[in-house]
């Protein structure tokens, strides 16, 4: 996808199905390194980031098949191999291999992981973790040398609440020998999700979902078919672009339960929220109020992949407001583009301070991340006159068609597509 041109200023009608989760398939495949036979991976979201998962997995021996948003993975022949290091440096989720590939080869070697330019987000949390288990660490300048004769089990408290650190820790942990406790983990609805892939292949985890996680490890797990649950990340997003342009939308199988700090800032700005078992239902009829301050934290608090989406949001509501960013030191990187489009913003370190304007107008901008990306698809969308929109890899990490969907719910937009660069094996079918 080269670059997306958008028409703006019409409300939006219409329903979108909500992809599955990026953020949870990405861990469950690589839990799927763990078992030595094949799992049938179902719902999986046809994005770049996954691409590049499989792209690893296959320079692993994995043998990788699709059918649709199945993916079957066999990793009965897993060995130990040298990552490519394209597609190690360009995704940050490449570094949750580490511990699956130790428990299933006890052996890895890679460079440090990329993909984000959002904040530092150090892997330290991961190798302490990891040699707290028994693992060897030899760190070069580009990259590390992990090896292990045996994982042992733990008692981790982390000193702050990471979801990656906490996806490592489980991955090492349910083959490891004894017992592992990790404490302050992180409670998102992927962390849950890859527990639950990893209970139904024989894992014993308790506290799923809690702050304090209980494992004991097992001798093996065996082959599964699971289901990766909908993406609420997605589902928010197109939640903010309702109250970016106003109207009426459906998102089918939007993951209400998951949603609820979402919903509740969307309510705060004006929007009727109706929730079903088949997915949520949004109305902006009249302009949207400012928040008085929206600030992300960890699950269950408003997250912070959704507070670019919401920026966008704020900068058309009437008076004045402050979102606060506690998670990231780098995620303001949108704040430029949205006031080349007539945003009034300032920004003071972590928190930015928005004064609601009539409209915005469109114009050229460029992409810089995922979720800053997606938030220039919904600017572009609410602003009078057209909007190009470059850089477009970058919201291919997470969503599936952004363009597609938009145009679903009303937006006029326009895409030029190139093929993705995508592993051999996904042209197979099964």
């Amino acid at each position: 996808m080269d670059a997306i041109q958008i028409y703006g200023g019409n409300c939006l009608k219409g329903q979108v199905k909500i992809q599955g989760s990026k953020n949870a398939a990405l861990p469950i495949l690589a839990a799927a390194l763990l078992i030595n036979g094949v799992c049938e991976i179902e719902n999986c979201p046809m994005i770049s980031d996954v691409y590049h998962m499989l792209r690893l997995m296959e320079s692993l021996c994995c043998t990788i098949d699709r059918d649709g948003h199945t993916i079957r993975v066999d990793a009965s022949a897993v060995s130990r191999c040298d990552m490519p290091s394209d597609s190690v440096c360009v995704m940050r989720s490449s570094i949750m291999l580490l511990g699956a590939l130790l428990a299933r080869t006890g052996s890895v070697s890679m460079q440090y992981p990329g993909g984000c330019v959002i904040g530092k987000r150090p892997i330290d949390l991961h190798l302490q973790g990891l040699r707290r288990m028994g693992v060897v660490i030899q760190e070069r300048e580009d990259g590390f040398d992990a090896e292990t004769k045996e994982l042992t089990g733990a008692i981790h408290r982390l000193p702050f609440v990471s979801v990656g650190a906490t996806e490592n820790l489980i991955l090492a942990s349910v083959l490891a020998k004894g017992d592992t406790v990790i404490q302050n983990a992180a409670q998102e609805p992927e962390i849950t999700a890859l527990c639950g892939f990893l209970q139904k292949a024989g894992a014993d985890i308790e506290g799923a979902g809690t702050k304090t996680l209980r494992i004991r490890g097992v001798e093996k797990l065996h082959e599964v078919t699971y289901r990766v649950p909908a993406d609420r990340i997605v589902a928010g997003t197109y939640l903010a672009a309702c109250l970016c342009c106003g109207g009426e939308i459906f998102l089918k199988a939007a993951p209400c339960m998951q949603m609820k700090a979402v919903s509740a800032a969307a309510s705060s700005m004006g929007a009727e929220i109706g929730e079903s078992e088949e997915g949520l239902f949004a109305a902006c009829r009249e302009r949207r109020v400012m928040p008085p301050g929206l600030v992300t934290e960890c699950y269950p608090g408003f997250p912070t992949d959704l507070q670019s989406a919401f920026l966008a949001a704020m900068t058309l509501a009437d008076g004045e407001g402050v979102l606060e960013e506690t998670i990231f030191e780098n995620r303001f990187r949108i704040v430029p583009q949205l006031q080349q489009m007539g945003a009034k913003i300032q920004c003071q370190n972590n928190r930015v301070c928005v004064s609601g304007v009539e409209r915005l107008h469109g114009t050229n901008l460029v992409a810089e991340e995922l979720r800053g990306g997606a938030a220039l698809v919904l600017a572009g969308s609410a602003a009078e006159g057209r909007s190009v929109i470059k850089n477009c890899h970058f919201i291919e990490r997470g969503y599936e068609d952004i363009c597609q969907d938009m145009c679903s719910l009303g937006v006029k937009c326009e895409v030029r597509k190139e093929f993705l660069s995508q592993p051999k094996a996904l042209t197979k079918k099964f």
